[in-house]
């Protein structure tokens, strides 16, 4: 069972495991999960062996929001949503394996060059807060026996990611720079994040589900680059010079400054688990993408 199957992940989680199970994927039209009787019911009638949360409220890095109505929001989805699914497993299905997607947002600006499972949560944003709360929810039921997992999930991106994403802006961007001359607004271009590919961030989701036990796991791609590294390469793409086509909008929400990077020992050394797709690779496969739309 996917709870946000009509994101990026959850259309790429139902594609990578449709052909070896049978996947229920619902979204927000299917399902509302602050509706507790509801969500008791589908898990009642579904008893699902696996379940993944992949439900999130979403926006841009450089969208202005209200931020409370912000947290509102974020509560709603990824804390008594996550909290009504997971109680209704421990009822319903209670051997069920639950995949919790948290976020890099999480850690806030850490100390730290590199984060890992032990970085201590100093969330800064709405989305990262009430990641945060679910992620304690989880932990709570973990503790009363249910298989429950975090994957605190770094910047993932694939063709499927909309457009207010600042990837998908670069990538579509560079071809209105080369079709009309039309200039790309961006935020701060030093803003340093780990991009990976969303294909291999899904299947680590599978690896962690498939653990004898329960835990948090790091999921990135290791590797810090700025948004202007991006940018470049996406340009250099379509054979341009970013420097001619950019313009830094200062009423874009501007970043902390803070080293967004993940250490993935402990999903290396548990299950295996390695990119396949370069940063280089990602950005190129993204632009090429979005000719043709």
């Amino acid at each position: 069972m996917i709870i946000g199957s009509a994101g990026q992940d959850g259309t790429l989680l139902a594609r990578a495991i449709g052909s070896e199970r049978e996947v229920i994927g619902v979204d927000v039209g299917d399902l509302d999960v602050t509706d507790t009787a509801s969500v008791t019911g589908a898990i009642a009638r579904i008893r699902p062996a696996q379940l993944y949360y992949l439900a999130a409220a979403h926006h841009s890095s450089e969208e202005r929001i209200e931020l409370s109505s912000e947290l509102r929001r974020g509560f709603d989805v990824h804390v008594r949503g996550c909290a009504n699914v997971l109680e209704a497993v421990a009822r319903h299905a209670p051997e069920c394996r639950v995949f919790f997607a948290g976020s890099s947002q999480m850690f806030g600006t850490p100390r730290e060059p590199t984060q890992d499972e032990t970085t201590p949560f100093a969330p800064r944003t709405p989305y990262g807060i009430t990641k945060v709360a679910g992620a304690h929810v989880c932990h709570a039921y973990r503790e009363r026996g249910l298989h429950v997992s975090v994957g605190i999930l770094y910047n993932h991106e694939s063709p499927l990611r909309g457009p207010r994403f600042v990837s998908q802006r670069i990538a579509r961007g560079v071809h209105a720079a080369r079709r009309s001359g039309t200039k790309l607004r961006l935020g701060a271009l030093d803003a340093v994040c780990d991009w990976g590919y969303a294909p291999d961030f899904v299947d680590a989701m599978r690896r962690i589900v498939e653990q004898a036990a329960p835990d948090d796991y790091v999921v990135a791609s290791g590797e810090g680059h700025t948004v202007r590294e991006l940018a470049a390469i996406a340009f250099e793409h379509v054979g341009l010079d970013l420097d001619s086509y950019v313009e830094v909008d200062a009423n874009f929400v501007q970043t902390s400054g803070a080293i967004i990077v993940g250490n993935t020992a402990r999903l290396r050394s548990r299950t295996g688990w390695r990119p396949t797709v370069t940063f280089e690779q990602l950005v190129r496969l993204l632009v090429a993408a979005a000719e043709a739309t």
